[in-house]
């Protein structure tokens, strides 16, 4: 019967050990797609071209990520200004030197569910991974 418990005890520990590694690594991908994505959306709204972010980047961006493997109805995005001015509307762009927030969640779908082999709880269902990121616009009117 000791045998049986060590051999039930060492397999968890051996399937944790070896299989941890790749899904904190697919969690740190995720986290580092996430970022491009919000670095890349705040260079293009921000620039002297735009000045806001609207429906139809956030539409773009979600095609783009989905070809990624992340679920587009998942996806948050929360656009915001530092001034409180709408910065989703093409047509009041941001002036130059008002900031532009963005920033982008995602549930970590029970990507750590193995965790709890060894008794780690992992995140609650509702809890997401986050990237997130201020520029300055650049528009001139």
């Amino acid at each position: 019967m000791k045998q049986l418990l060590v051999f039930v005890l060492f397999a968890a520990l051996f399937c944790w050990l070896m299989f941890s590694p790749v899904y904190k690594h697919v969690l740190l991908i995720r986290q580092a797609i996430l970022q491009q994505e919000v670095d890349y959306l705040l260079e293009v709204g921000a620039s002297g071209r735009y000045g806001y972010i609207d429906d139809a980047m956030i539409d773009e961006s979600r095609n783009r990520l989905s070809q990624r493997g992340f679920q587009p109805s998942l996806l948050q995005y929360e656009v915001d200004s530092t001034t409180g001015a709408d910065p989703r509307t093409p047509a009041a762009p941001l002036p130059r030197g008002v900031g532009i927030k963005l920033a982008i969640r995602y549930p970590y779908e029970s990507l750590l569910d193995i965790d709890r082999l060894i008794g780690i709880e992992p995140p609650a269902a509702g809890d997401t991974i986050s990237a997130a990121g201020l520029k300055m616009s650049e528009y001139v009117p």
